[in-house]
């Protein structure tokens, strides 16, 4: 077997299920791994990077059983978590050395593989500086650096642009986009945008569930028809926002331009329009 195999995965803490059967196989490329915040995303990510055991069902990769071959699953696994800690006093370069040298990567390679990484993540010129003066983006880059060590065959990164500002988000999916070429790429947010021109698919978990695994295209594919827009004066929109799954509102000349999601038209006047993946997200998560 080669690539990712996910078969009946659950997780349960006490009588709560976080993440309940869910099955699923994939091999290279970049995966967007999406919905609201609570719906199992991180619980799903902490098992496949070998550290959280699964209550029920099992995951491989390329063969080796994560729960029970996790020392080599960590091999060729990169993982970067929602909340990555550094020693704001160190370089860049001599963090990543640091780490690589905990990951029990000889010393040689672990010079020439931090000075590689940190290349692949354009921080060449900030390698000396000491972490404590990164920006949060420049951070971010750094924690791709530290799971790119192993030159690992599979990547996992959770939430990756929380907190990031427009740019540094849009920089960092790219970078993400360009890491995926020859090995898997797991992206796991609930930021629709940060998937959209970068993922070839998308696995949507809601509630613990497994909801759809679907393309970009085809989920916006099923929300045709079902997505809105009409303009309205001010008490009219607040209305409708209150009634119905808004996904944007814009405000000119005294009037409200709302889009709404939903199967039928919400309002005289609404008229249907093309979806967005974010319409389309929403249309799934909330039917």
């Amino acid at each position: 077997m080669t690539g990712l195999q996910v078969n009946g995965l659950g997780r349960r803490f006490g009588s709560r299920w976080a993440l309940r059967d869910v099955s699923f196989e994939c091999e290279d490329g970049l995966l967007g791994l999406v919905g609201p915040n609570g719906a199992g995303k991180t619980t799903l990510m902490r098992i496949l990077a070998t550290l959280l055991p699964a209550t029920t069902g099992a995951a491989n990769w390329n063969g080796s059983d994560v729960g029970r071959e996790g020392r080599a699953v960590r091999q060729v696994l990169g993982y970067l978590p929602q909340s990555f800690g550094v020693y704001t006093e160190l370089t860049a370069r001599n963090f990543l050395r640091y780490l690589s040298a905990m990951k029990g990567i000889p010393s040689d390679v672990g010079r020439r593989r931090t000075d590689e990484v940190l290349h692949l993540v354009n921080l060449d010129r900030d390698a000396d500086r000491r972490l404590g003066a990164f920006s949060g983006g420049m951070l971010q880059r750094v924690g791709i650096a530290q799971a790119l060590l192993n030159d690992p065959e599979m990547l996992i990164v959770d939430e990756p642009t929380s907190g990031l500002d427009p740019a540094e988000r849009v920089r960092f999916r790219t970078m993400l986009a360009g890491l995926a070429e020859g090995r898997l790429v797991i992206l796991s947010t609930h930021i629709v945008s940060d998937v959209e021109s970068v993922a070839g698919r998308l696995i949507l978990l809601r509630e613990g569930r497994l909801l759809a695994d679907t393309t970009p295209h085809e989920l916006i594919a099923s929300a045709r028809g079902r997505v809105w827009s009409v303009t309205t004066d001010a008490a009219m929109a607040s209305r409708l926002q209150s009634q119905n799954q808004v996904s944007g509102m814009v405000a000119s000349d005294g009037e409200v331009t709302t889009r709404i999601v939903g199967p039928a038209s919400p309002a005289a006047g609404a008229v249907p329009v093309e979806p967005t993946l974010e319409d389309a997200y929403l249309y799934a998560v909330n039917r």
